[in-house]
């Protein structure tokens, strides 16, 4: 019905040039278009049923550094996101979602291969000493590549983090047909870079940029002193154009954007890590530069989405297309913004870097109007490991592939019977390390890895996490360092080393 009614469109547009120039045949080309119509146009129910038969265009917008408690549909009170709002009335609302890790590229990981942080090869951030242990391997299966094989037209627009050109985790090795933004981490602190990627070639940029103090030429971080093109516009602007060149066939979008995290090195450099072209409307606030720019990096955020939604009405397309958002972790400390002020992680505790659930409880949302019950909320316990097993189900894709997560379908569609995790398992190798658990209502988290301490939470009555009960519950920590154990492969890349906390 798409390709109809653009081609009517366009018949339109042509017979009114031609009845212009030839009124006296006008009323027979009338008639003869009108019956044209009538004779190629399905009825209104067929038509319904064509679009929603065989698997929906996908969509997974990924937020950085984006805190449980920073959209409105999760009890922000202070920044506006009035278009993630609405997505949550017209879809799902998950109310107990978690990222793959507390930090970036292993949450990352955790999405692509649908393996937890005790499986997946890439278990935190290299700290830019060897960017190798960094990337994905050629022998790891990506969401992108089960797409792939089932026939998808597969992007990614955004950051990245798991593999450099030359790496075996780069995008287009990866399962992507189309990679648009940064390959870096500290590359991608910086709104207004010199270069970004397009597939595997820079694409120079309008900027200039001043590198920290002792920094050689090698090091992409920094902070602006030309500010022309702002990444998080060109980003927007080239999704809505993936979306466009590909709306007659299956797309899969994976659209990583860098907002709300700080440019870390324009925090030390300036004392102003939130980049932003303008403070919108949070302009006369009586509030210090780097909250303004904080609160308006993600309402600009929000109302790029609602460009993406509109642009899927316009294109006829909304109804086949899964649109999924959530973030890669908790909520960031990093751009000398005031926590106070938004209270990001609501009535969580701890953010990014803890393993309590302030640093690794996020955001969710699911909308697919006519398969998902708009205004809907889940308590369903689900984690980023999921998505890799929730699209092969819904893609069709044969693609065999040894995951941790467990399919989504039955609580986004309401149909079969929900499959539940047994527990869910993090770790973390900076700041000591330490581990993490989820079982049924309770949390347990040992540090330092493997050996430390065990802290036990009821998050039923103490979703805060104010008081440990390992003491008066032995058996139940007993079961978490069993679960912590078993979730545990080693890894020689990755060993539990220092204090030292690497900003990434």
């Amino acid at each position: 019905m798409r390709n109809f009614g653009r081609r009517s469109t366009y018949l339109s547009r042509f017979h009114s040039v031609w009845l212009q120039q030839n009124s006296v045949q006008a009323g027979w080309v009338i008639s003869a278009a009108l019956m044209l119509c009538l004779v190629l146009q399905p009825p209104a129910d067929a038509t319904a049923a064509d679009e929603s038969t065989g698997p929906p265009n996908i969509i997974f917008i990924m937020a950085d550094d984006l805190g449980y408690g920073d959209l409105g549909c999760y009890g922000q009170t202070v920044i506006q996101t009035p278009r993630l709002d609405q997505m949550a009335r017209e879809g799902m609302r998950f109310t107990q979602f978690y990222a793959g890790c507390t930090v970036c590229a292993p949450s990352r990981s955790v999405l692509m291969t649908g393996q937890h942080t005790g499986h997946t090869h890439v278990r935190g951030n290299a700290g830019g000493s060897n960017m190798l242990i960094q990337s994905l391997r050629d022998q790891d299966v990506t969401v992108a590549e089960v797409l792939k094989q089932a026939g998808y037209r597969t992007a990614l627009i955004g950051k990245w983090g798991l593999g450099e050109v030359d790496q075996p985790g780069f995008p287009l090795r990866q399962g992507f047909d189309y990679f648009f933004g940064y390959l870096n981490q500290v590359h991608a602190h910086n709104y207004y870079p010199e270069f970004l990627y397009r597939n595997d070639k820079e694409v120079r940029l309008r900027n200039k940029v001043k590198l920290p103090e002792g920094k050689g030429p090698g090091f992409l971080g920094g902070s602006a002193t030309k500010r022309v093109d702002y990444s998080h516009d060109l980003f927007a602007n080239e999704a809505l154009q993936f979306v466009r060149d590909n709306a007659d066939g299956r797309f899969f979008l994976y659209l990583a954007l860098t907002i709300p995290h700080a440019n870390n090195e324009a925090t030390r450099m300036v004392g102003n890590g939130a980049e932003v072209p303008t403070f919108g409307i949070y302009a006369g606030e009586d509030w210090p530069d780097p909250d303004k720019g904080q609160a308006a990096m993600i309402t600009r955020m929000d109302g790029d989405i609602g460009r993406l939604f509109d642009l899927l009405q316009e294109l006829e397309i909304d109804d086949n297309t899964l649109v999924m958002f959530t973030s890669d972790n908790g909520p960031h400390n990093e751009a000398n913004h005031n926590l106070e002020r938004f209270d990001p992680n609501g009535p969580l505790t701890g953010i990014k870097r803890s393993l309590t659930e302030g640093g690794v409880r996020v955001p969710m949302l699911a909308r697919w109007p006519g398969k998902i019950a708009a205004g809907s909320t889940s308590d369903h316990l689900g984690y980023s490991a999921d998505v890799m097993p929730t699209l092969r189900d819904l893609s069709g894709s044969s693609t065999q592939v040894t995951t941790d997560g467990i399919s989504l379908v039955p609580t986004l569609t309401g149909e079969g019977t929900q499959p539940e995790h047994e527990y869910l398992y993090w770790e973390f190798y900076e700041q000591g390390s330490r581990q993490s658990v989820r079982f049924g209502n309770w949390v347990a988290i040992r540090q330092p890895m493997l050996t430390g301490s065990v802290q036990l939470f009821d998050l039923s009555v103490d979703l805060a996490q104010k008081k440990d009960l390992s003491a008066q519950h032995p058996e139940l920590v007993e079961k978490a360092q069993q679960y912590m154990d078993s979730a545990h492969i080693p890894h020689p890349d990755w060993q539990p080393r220092g204090r030292a906390s690497r900003r990434r």
